[in-house]
């Protein structure tokens, strides 16, 4: 080992974890090939997803995209739609513009070296990492959420790990206990530990293979680490929507490209006082398109969290006045007036998505006589 680590402690804790890992790993899709293309689609899914929900998707995505050319080839709508659901749209918007990159530089493959995959959208040092060491085996160390929870507690860090000087310790960790050679096998073993028997909370420490190596477990400091530091206080944030029937069809808008949900659709509408969505309805999608509604009735109430905020979205029926069925866009990039049927071909966020499946699966009859 090298960077003051001992020949011993190499002994005591990365041989451990490897002998574990090679004992217990999941038969994960992309283990089964380390397939590059597989390796980069998993770790940029699983960013803020459960393993199964991630597994599911990853076997769904491949289905249609089977390499790097596949996607490139797709048009963003589709990307979108494949993605629904997954949340955090910036990831699949920056993964179809990589495959571009990929298919114009590398040959339509994925690179395995870590300097290559920086140079990508949507990779930063964590996914080059993952991908550089899990695909092509490079001596790259990672650090994840769960690796940072185990050196965290493996060697009882005692200061917030989002700060600075901790960052850099962790990194200097990670570096030197790496075993040289052997990066893929290690840095799963490592975030598998993390995810399965370290966890945040209940974490079971009589399984652990390296629990003699534990400071924090010797120090009784397990439940205390790591420390997080203080959380980003939540917002909530009210809004209105509208459904606006029109001749037999229904209109949706899609959100524009550097908008936190860029390329996908919503219903119109926009952010109200809190108890005010029944008289700002009609204003706010004047605002919002130039359309002139009345509310006919109001359909239900859904909430979503992303990040730090709260969404309370209020959505109604609404009638168009007149005959002017073209807005005039302001917060959108386009709009289209479709059969109600046709919804499932667009990616709707997770508020529409939820009002959606509200109309569809618990009263389908409401779309009856609306339109």
């Amino acid at each position: 080992m090298n960077g003051g680590f001992s020949k011993s402690e190499q002994l005591r804790i990365a041989q451990p974890l490897l002998d574990w890992f090679r004992r217990t790993r999941r038969d994960l899709p992309w283990r089964r090939t380390y397939d590059p293309y597989h390796v980069w689609i998993s770790e940029i899914m699983l960013q803020q997803t459960q393993m199964d929900r991630g597994v599911a998707y990853f076997l769904r995505w491949i289905e249609r995209f089977a390499d790097v050319r596949a996607v490139a080839a797709a048009e963003e709508q589709e990307i979108l739609k494949y993605w629904e659901g997954l949340g955090y749209y910036a990831r699949a918007r920056n993964l179809h513009k990589a495959a571009k990159v990929m298919v114009l530089e590398y040959g339509g493959k994925v690179p395995c070296e870590y300097e290559q995959l920086l140079r990508l959208p949507g990779i930063g040092p964590y996914t080059a990492a993952a991908v550089a060491s899990v695909a092509g085996n490079y001596d790259v160390p990672v650090i994840d959420a769960n690796v940072t929870r185990v050196y965290a507690r493996l060697f009882d860090i005692g200061e917030p790990v989002k700060e600075r000087p901790v960052q850099k310790r962790l990194a200097e960790i990670a570096e030197n206990l790496l075993p040289r050679g052997q990066a893929r096998a290690y840095n799963q073993a490592l975030m598998d530990l993390g995810g399965l028997v370290c966890t945040p909370k209940n974490p079971s420490c009589s399984q652990c293979p390296i629990a003699a190596a534990c400071a924090a477990l010797a120090l009784g400091t397990v439940t205390e680490r790591p420390v997080i530091g203080p959380g980003k206080r939540s917002i909530t944030i009210h809004k209105v929507a509208g459904i606006i029937g029109f001749n037999k069809k229904i209109y949706i808008q899609q959100r524009q490209a550097d908008d936190v949900w860029g390329g996908l659709w919503e219903f119109p509408g926009g952010q109200v006082e809190e108890g005010k969505a029944d008289d700002r309805l009609a204003a706010a999608i004047l605002q919002d398109t130039g359309l002139v509604v009345v509310p006919v009735e109001f359909i239900t109430r859904v909430m979503h969290q992303y990040t730090h905020h709260k969404i309370i979205l209020d959505c109604f029926w609404c009638r168009l006045t007149g005959d002017n069925c073209q807005p005039v866009l302001h917060s959108a990039c386009d709009y289209r007036w479709i059969d109600p049927l046709e919804l499932g071909r667009f990616a709707f966020p997770a508020g529409p998505r939820k009002l959606l499946k509200f109309l569809t699966t618990r009263q389908p009859a409401l779309f009856d006589g609306h339109f």
